[in-house]
């Protein structure tokens, strides 16, 4: 209101300043009009900065990190006490993930060769030099918002204005594999690579209530809930087998150990295995997250970019997240048996032991880089950290 008031004050101070303008002297004008341009050039350059500051309201240049220390060098070499602090719990992390690897490695007669089309979930922010593998259901929507901030160089501000759609559209991001093999090399060595990783039944549960149980997904009632039971239902309905909308639990695990299953199509990324989407043992991850400490994570990886001060984790509450709880009751239907099978789906031997983050999550060898071989695939090289 104050504001509307001043501009109609001020309309009407310039209207009659006008009409007397032209009885003055000719010098005395023209020294006024130029006097009136230089003023209006200068309220333009501060109606501009208001503008780039009310999209970044933090005055900085989120875009880039010249001259100062890389994510990497900060992660194993910390400045700062409170991230040397929290290094300590990270180096346990990638110790046990190594330790898995290794033992699984020493059993399995396989040697795991990747190729780019691998890489096609590592997102890539050449400003800060990270790497982040996302994995669908580990909060893989809030950390594409992330990343389209920190690779947007000044188009984005707030990660939370950015509608979940947007951050899926695979041209916002860019990802590893459209890199060459040369450049994969160098980001793979140079740049801080992390994931973040959840309890593997609680994520197929997060999965199945996401895509089976929402009305909206018709597209995933289409493609795999009609397949899902036709394969899995005795006398299903004309019905059941037209819409694929009502698709059971027990249904789902069911397709999910079927072998026929995988040797038909790839798995949907939403339930296919972090080792499988992220190549943890192939490529040596600086930095493991848990979605149980989601918040604490991933402000930890912000800080590390130096962005921690005026970025942060979007948080909210949502309600309708699947628990411990939800994921416990959604089992007690399922055998011991195709829990067990569900439990070691994809995993060649069973000598995983990583706690709560890990079950078939993490398997095969640690790498820090890749090498193009003869057959144009990439192969891996064993290195400590």
């Amino acid at each position: 209101m104050l504001g509307k008031m001043c501009n109609s004050y001020a309309r009407s101070w310039f209207s009659l300043f006008l009409s007397y303008l032209f009885l003055l002297p000719p010098p005395l004008c023209l020294f006024l009009c130029q006097t009136i341009r230089i003023c209006s050039s200068f309220l333009m350059s501060l109606h501009f900065l208001s503008t780039v500051m009310r999209r970044n309201p933090f005055g900085v240049d989120i875009c880039c990190r010249k001259g100062s220390r890389s994510p990497l060098q900060e992660l194993y070499n910390p400045t700062q006490l409170e991230l040397s602090n929290t290094n300590i719990l990270h180096q346990m992390r990638r110790d046990q993930v190594t330790d898995t690897c290794r033992a699984n490695s020493a059993l399995s007669r396989k040697r795991r060769v990747l190729t780019p089309n691998d890489l096609k979930h590592l997102v890539v922010d050449e400003d800060h030099e990270l790497i982040y593998c996302y994995v669908p259901k580990v909060a893989c929507t809030n950390w594409k918002r992330l990343m389209m901030v920190l690779s947007g160089r000044g188009k984005y501000s707030d990660p939370m204005e950015i509608p979940a759609n947007e951050a899926h559209v695979s041209a916002n991001l860019k990802t590893l594999n459209q890199y060459s093999i040369p450049e994969i090399n160098h980001r793979l060595k140079s740049y801080m690579k992390f994931l973040f990783v959840r309890e593997p039944f609680e994520r197929l549960v997060s999965a199945y209530r996401n895509k089976f149980t929402q009305k909206y997904n018709t597209s995933f009632h289409k493609r795999y809930g009609t397949k899902i039971i036709r394969r899995q239902r005795k006398n299903a309905t004309q019905e059941a087998l037209r819409r694929g909308d009502d698709v059971r639990f027990e249904e789902f695990v069911a397709y999910l150990i079927d072998p026929h299953t995988q040797r038909e199509e790839p798995f949907n990324e939403h339930w296919q295995t972090v080792h499988s989407l992220c190549h943890p043992c192939h490529i040596h991850y600086d930095l493991v997250g848990k979605y149980e400490t989601l918040e604490e994570d991933s402000n930890y990886v912000l800080r590390l970019a130096g962005v921690g001060s005026y970025l942060k984790f979007p948080t909210y509450a949502k309600s309708t997240r699947t628990t411990d709880e939800m994921t416990t009751e959604f089992f007690q239907n399922i055998s011991s048996e195709h829990q067990t099978q569900l439990f070691h789906r994809d995993v060649p031997q069973n000598t995983l032991e990583l706690g709560r983050f890990s079950v078939s999550e993490i398997v095969e060898d640690k790498t820090t880089s890749l090498t193009l071989l003869q057959n144009k695939t990439i192969k891996q090289h064993p290195s400590g950290l």
